[in-house]
């Protein structure tokens, strides 16, 4: 399957009575694009605002982070199961927003949700301070249970998104990417000398409000499966969970996701990447040896010389990944494992809820319990009252000046178990 990325770069973001793009800078029609995504009984209000690198300003609870995408040509279309049908997408063309990103907000739905500061200490500890922001607030109404809520500020972030990405459409792109994986028989024989390389993709499902969706579907009904590295990075994957801030993978992170960016880099000069295996992440014991065993089954299939598995979350999950190690590389497959820390804040505890002596190559996104003094912020956009309850803050984490004093947990993307942005931690 080949997926040309034809990247519109944006250099900053600016309200208008136009949506467009000129020049570089992206223009929003905010009443416009309101009623967009306001199109839903469950939402009271929308209210939209742009968040720049270097602003004084603090997103709080951010819910998801989506890129601006269109489909140009080739199956199916943007966030497959949600915006468009489910035909299959990774082939064609699509059309990115390059530098600009959709951030959800609004009233909490889970205590597990994020903070980004534009500036700051905080500000180089997300990916998303360095992006041009187009903050949709939304406020449901009263009454809904928790999984309306998430279900309706998803399917706004979406929605914004999509409606953002239409404007690229015709557009001629700053720079366009290949990338091309062929079928399994074919991808084998392309570099026959080169390593054989492949990736497990974990997929957050472990619960209520842990959701991962892949065509519409939740994580937690699927099975393992196969599937091109290009479907993960033309929106088959998206984020609808309320996991810790710093270690869950929004969408955005997916539809960017850094494994398979750095896999095809270096696809026919130092290895063969021949695919990717998606799998969930489980609650009970039978369920994680019943997709364990599968996802070891499946890379055997693939027949690759070596993995990387990159694991979504903490604790509970962490069975998971040790499982998904030890059954691959009893089929006498090398593996890698990308995960991040829980050391407490003197980073002196168990880091890990499970191990194995097989996992002897781990590469960590940093200590998620490490204690970070964000000042205040000149604009908030969203409830700074919420960083007392999310995860990673506590009673009295927010100060009377706006001060909150928190874990890095509370940081959207810091501890990305994808590798997705810079922190990391050396062993000795």
């Amino acid at each position: 399957m080949r997926l040309e990325i034809g990247n519109i770069n944006i250099k900053d973001i600016q309200l208008a009575d136009k949506t467009e793009v000129k020049n570089g800078v992206l223009y929003i029609n905010s009443q416009e694009m309101a009623k967009v995504v306001g199109d839903d009984d469950k939402i009271a209000s929308v209210k939209i605002d742009l968040a720049k690198p270097g602003d004084s300003t603090r997103i709080i609870p951010v819910k998801d982070v989506i890129e601006p995408r269109v489909k140009v040509s080739g199956t199916g279309g943007m966030f497959p199961g949600f915006i468009s049908g489910v035909e299959t997408v990774g082939g064609g063309r699509t059309h990115v927003l390059k530098g600009a990103a959709v951030v959800t907000c609004g009233k909490i739905v889970g205590f597990q949700e994020g903070v980004i500061d534009m500036s700051g200490p905080g500000a180089p500890y997300t990916p998303f301070s360095t992006t041009y922001n187009v903050v949709v607030t939304c406020e449901p109404i009263e009454g809904l249970h928790p999984h309306e809520h998430e279900a309706a500020v998803r399917l706004a972030g979406f929605k914004a998104a999509a409606y953002l990405g239409e404007v690229a459409k015709e557009m001629e792109p700053d720079n366009v990417e290949v990338y091309e994986t062929l079928p399994l028989q074919k991808q084998l024989a392309q570099y026959p000398d080169l390593p054989k390389v492949a990736f497990v993709c974990m997929l957050q499902s472990q619960g209520l409000l842990h959701d991962t969706y892949v065509y519409g579907i939740d994580a937690k009904e699927i099975i393992p499966t196969i599937i091109y590295p290009t479907e993960v990075m033309d929106g088959a994957i998206v984020s609808g969970n309320c996991v810790s801030a710093c270690d869950k993978n929004p969408t955005y992170v997916h539809q960017n996701n850094p494994v398979i960016h750095d896999l095809y880099e270096r696809h026919g000069k130092d290895f063969n990447f021949i695919g990717v295996v998606i799998t969930n992440e489980n609650v009970t014991l039978a369920d994680k040896e019943r997709s364990s065993s599968m996802t070891a089954k499946l890379v055997e299939f693939l027949g690759p010389d070596a993995v990387i598995i990159s694991e979504e979350g903490f604790g509970n999950p962490d069975a998971d990944l040790v499982m998904n190690c030890n059954k691959i590389e009893d089929k006498g497959i090398k593996t890698v494992l990308i995960t991040d820390e829980y050391a407490g804040r003197d980073g002196a505890s168990q880091s890990l809820a499970d191990t194995t002596p097989k996992g002897d190559a781990v590469i960590t996104a940093g200590n998620a319990n490490e204690v970070i003094v964000l000042p205040p912020m000149g604009k908030v956009i969203g409830h700074v009252d919420t960083a007392d309850v999310i995860a990673g803050g506590f009673s009295g984490s927010l100060a009377k000046d706006g001060t909150i004093t928190v874990e890095l947990q509370v940081i959207t993307g810091v501890n990305s178990q994808l590798g997705y942005w810079n922190l990391a931690a050396r062993g000795y």
